[in-house]
């Protein structure tokens, strides 16, 4: 009987618990979106000051770039510069996936893991945080990042018509913090497999692997004590793997 472990999660990310961060999709229309996103990425953000209950000071974000000397908002700041590259990767540079679906009758438990196909750690400081302001308990910004030329390239190469277009939704727990978020994300990625090839493989596969690229703004909300995440992406497969035996 063959077997694997059950699933591999590849931390995105790690951060408190206290923290919440939402992205909410931009009311725009989807063609016109489209041909922004292709040359210029615009996040809109908030972050919720739960670690800092009732504290309001002169020093509040007010328009322009954030001032990373503010006391109570460094926190809900930093965390923002953490979560927001690990997005934009996701957009420019992609994830890879290898998939092993469940199989009771050979014993074969789920496995699914994500990796970044390249880093964005030098590409982080080209992010341009604006207009952040403070309401009630939450700092909002916008997040703002530019392609360049081989970026929009690349962007073109993947939006070709030959790579199809698959949609996820996946959950996690809100009391995680970012490791809930970061299990939305891989659940909304395992999702959106495991609904396209379901459709186009006559029998279950031993393994899949492939790449995939956000090519939208991630759309996110609280639901029953969970961070909802849909995300859609741009597919291409690696290998797919059949059983020899049934």
């Amino acid at each position: 009987m063959e077997k694997r472990p059950s699933v591999k999660k590849t931390p995105f990310l790690k951060g408190p618990l206290l923290f919440s961060l939402l992205l909410f999709a931009l009311g725009q229309n989807l063609a016109a979106q489209e041909v922004s996103f292709q040359r210029k990425i615009r996040i809109p953000l908030w972050a919720e000051l739960d670690a800092y209950p009732g504290l309001v000071e002169s020093g509040s974000p007010q328009s322009g770039n954030f001032d990373y000397n503010q006391g109570i908002f460094d926190h809900a700041i930093g965390q923002m510069k953490k979560l927001t590259p690990f997005l934009l990767n996701g957009m420019v540079y992609g994830w890879t996936f290898d998939y092993t679906p469940s199989d009771k009758l050979r014993g074969v438990q789920e496995y699914f893991e994500v990796k970044e196909i390249r880093s964005f750690e030098a590409e982080s400081k080209k992010i341009v945080y604006e207009k952040p302001w403070f309401d009630q308990s939450k700092v909002h910004c916008w997040a703002n990042f530019e392609r360049d030329e081989g970026m929009v390239q690349s962007w073109n190469q993947w939006a070709d018509i030959k790579n199809p277009r698959i949609l996820g939704l996946g959950g996690g727990k809100v009391s995680k913090g970012f490791e809930g978020i970061e299990d939305a994300a891989q659940n909304a990625l395992k999702d959106a497999v495991r609904n396209y090839y379901r459709k186009i493989l006559r029998n279950k596969p031993k393994q899949i692997t492939g790449k995939v690229l956000v090519n939208k703004i991630p759309a996110i909300l609280i639901k029953s004590g969970e961070y909802q995440l849909q995300l859609d992406f741009f597919l291409e497969t690696g290998i797919i793997k059949e059983y020899q035996n049934f």
